[in-house]
């Protein structure tokens, strides 16, 4: 009997799992709409989250990414690449559902929040998958429109709902960017698919150099706002602040990966430097965006006196040292350059979020938002303080996690490409970033607090949540080489 095979289309479970997910969520609150107010809403999110990673890790593991499974006409396709960033999704999307749990009580749309999440991490595996500019638009619309929603689901809060409007209008204006350079690639080539462009621009472009450019640029810009990088970062930190704690993480984490997950292909697949050298130099734009991006994202956090915008800023810093990913290119080192760039995202995605959901955690006990209010803290929560001075530490780079790890990967590996000025504005970088990292760190075990405050019931969500975050972060230091193994695998698959 010959044993039974699956059909392609069965690579992408992990996105058919959250697109199920949310189509149950709802259906669950509207048969029982009771289940507002009980833990069954956040369990059946977290648990779609961690069956889609469970499979990613599983095809992982397997080696059904090792060789590109292409679908639906080469539109999609799924390998250990696009695998890998559905574990970053994944996790900061359980992550995110368990602390949510306490963070809404009360609230009367618990159902519609989770199911945004849910909609909106389906949108993100997608487009870790897409293959062609058509469906990397889609998906990234799949992915934004939930988080314009996300954002603005505090609805009796102003700073909420007027973040929420900042950011759907801002991004209603970079995806048309984004799709007019979409069809300036599509005027020059005459294809969507990323390959076939590639293909179409190794026969030449003679006389239509410059609509490409323009095209190219568009594109750059368009990927530029879902990550955050400067110029087009000025939403990141009225969103992140006035967003719920929870989706502050899940935007500054899982869609920024999002965002380089699809530019890491779009760049690398369709637009060789070899083929376009001649009309755009998209590494030295990339070189650009990381100097510039990196610098005023720490400079900025550097002067702010409110934490969550603090980290606002900081998640705008490290869109800099992601960069590097595409900034050291084609300078020997390819598929370690960008695997470390991988790395610092998988890393960047549980200690960031952790250290949001730590906000998210001081928001509940009613704690001030200023640095000064997080005086003594630690008094208080011992075990909550010393899970955010994990996840600071880790986001400076210093050894007592995986954040120094990835950092030091990514930029050894933009050193042995030969762009070691990249890695030293990197270093200097994550230098000033110990400065304003340590403040809160002070203010939580070192100042006594200016006032008595008491710290009520103990959210268990967001306990387990933050302490749960900060474990794997440190875990992932012991686990690091097959972790970076497969992050090099994964970056490998591009450039085969």
């Amino acid at each position: 009997m010959a044993a039974f095979a699956w059909p392609d289309w069965a690579a992408l479970a992990p996105a058919i799992v959250l697109g199920l997910t949310a189509l149950l969520l709802l259906v669950v609150d509207s048969i029982y709409p009771h289940t507002r107010d009980n833990p069954i809403l956040a369990g059946i999110s977290t648990l779609g989250a961690v069956v889609a990673g469970g499979l990613a890790a599983w095809f992982i593991t397997s080696g059904t990414g090792e060789n590109p499974i292409p679908l639906y006409g080469n539109a999609m396709v799924v390998d250990t690449m696009s695998l890998f960033f559905v574990l970053i999704f994944a996790s900061v999307t359980a992550l995110v559902s368990i602390a949510s749990y306490d963070y809404l009580k009360g609230n009367s749309y618990q159902a519609e929040y989770y199911t945004l999440v849910v909609l909106a991490a389906t949108g993100m595996t997608l487009m870790a998958s897409s293959n062609s500019l058509a469906t990397v638009f889609i998906s990234l619309e799949l992915a934004s429109l939930p988080s314009y929603a996300l954002v603005a689901m505090l609805k009796k809060n102003r700073g909420s709902v007027e973040a929420g409007l900042k950011y759907f209008l801002i991004g209603a204006l970079s995806s048309a960017i984004f799709a007019y350079g979409i069809s300036l690639v599509y005027g020059v080539t005459g294809h969507l698919q990323l390959d076939l462009i590639a293909t179409t621009l190794g026969q030449g472009f003679s006389g239509l150099g410059g609509v490409l450019g323009v095209g190219v640029l568009m594109v750059v810009a368009g990927f530029a706002f879902k990550t955050a990088s400067v110029p087009f970062h000025f939403w990141a930190p009225e969103a992140y602040e006035g967003a719920p704690a929870p989706i502050s993480g899940f935007l500054s984490s899982a869609s920024k990966a999002a965002g380089f997950a699809v530019a890491f292909r779009v760049f690398v697949t369709a637009f060789p430097f070899a083929l376009v050298s001649g009309t755009i130099d998209w590494v030295l734009v990339f070189q650009i965006l990381a100097v510039v991006t990196m610098t005023l994202g720490n400079f900025a956090a550097a002067t702010q006196d409110k934490v969550k915008r603090m980290l606002a800023y900081s998640s705008i810093g490290h869109a800099g040292y992601v960069l590097i990913g595409l900034a050291a290119l084609y300078g020997g080192n390819n598929s370690g350059v960008l695997s470390g760039a991988m790395l610092h995202l998988l890393v960047y995605g549980f200690m960031n979020t952790g250290a949001f959901l730590f906000i998210a955690l001081v928001e509940y006990w009613g704690v001030g938002r200023t640095f000064e209010d997080y005086n003594g803290l630690a008094e208080k929560a011992p075990i909550a303080c010393l899970a955010m001075t994990v996840f600071l530490f880790n986001l400076a780079g210093l050894p007592v996690g995986a954040g120094f790890m990835s950092k030091y990967i990514l930029f050894g590996a933009a050193v042995g490409a030969g762009f070691w000025w990249l890695a030293a504005v990197g270093a200097i970088n994550s230098a000033l970033s110990l400065f304003y990292y340590s403040r809160v760190v002070k203010a939580m075990w070192v100042e006594d607090p200016e006032g008595d405050f008491t710290i009520r019931s103990t959210p268990t969500g967001l306990y387990v949540a933050v302490v749960a975050a900060a474990v794997v972060t440190v875990a992932l230091l012991f686990a690091f080489g097959p972790v970076a193994d497969t992050a090099y695998n994964a970056a490998a698959t591009l450039f085969a």
